[in-house]
């Protein structure tokens, strides 16, 4: 791992830590800095805000190479759906670990709930430009990214909060699952 990496983890794992302890707001990036041991140009370097430390989404580029990679004979609800639980069976234990620790800080702070939405709103972009390169119309790609993305959010909210939750590729994968189950043609 190369040393601006470790510094980046180290300041989010810090960052995380605090949040924690002491709740989003009374945590500030000089804090998060000293307590990494660096500047706090330096954690500005890697975090352009300090809500970015939560929302830190390295997943949206490999979702929408997923998405474009399922057969493009499938409806877009399935290439989609697919395309996400391939992205969730690359997580492992650790992964989990630490995306229920953010999604608690995101979901327990109004600060930071609202930042959820935003988040999810960059997620469905990626979908809907994944969808739309296979031929799928804008508005259908909107209404099915926004669909699976609900359900997503729904149920890992619903997971983070559980005392045994399981491994989220399989909770989430429940989760898309009852789509279909409530008239959605998968």
């Amino acid at each position: 791992m190369k040393r601006s990496e470790q510094t980046r983890d180290r300041l989010q794992s810090v960052a995380i830590q605090l949040f924690e302890e002491r709740g989003f707001d009374g945590v500030t990036v000089e804090e998060i800095a000293h307590q990494a041991g660096v500047s706090h140009m330096t954690f500005y370097r890697h975090f352009p805000t300090k809500e970015s430390v939560v929302f830190d989404d390295p997943f949206d580029p490999m979702i929408g190479e997923l998405v474009a990679a399922q057969d493009k004979s499938l409806i877009a609800f399935e290439r989609t759906r697919r395309g996400i639980v391939a992205g969730l069976s690359m997580l492992d234990a650790d992964d989990d670990h630490d995306i229920r620790r953010r999604v608690r800080l995101a979901t327990g702070s109004s600060t930071l709930r609202a930042r959820i939405l935003e988040n999810n709103h960059r997620t469905e972009d990626v979908i809907v430009q994944a969808l739309q390169l296979n031929g799928t119309s804008a508005m259908e790609a909107r209404v099915v990214a926004g669909a699976i993305l609900g359900a997503v959010t729904s149920a890992l909210i619903d997971w983070s909060g559980r005392e045994s939750p399981g491994y989220l590729h399989q909770y989430l994968t429940e989760a898309l699952g009852v789509l279909g189950a409530v008239g959605i043609d998968v």
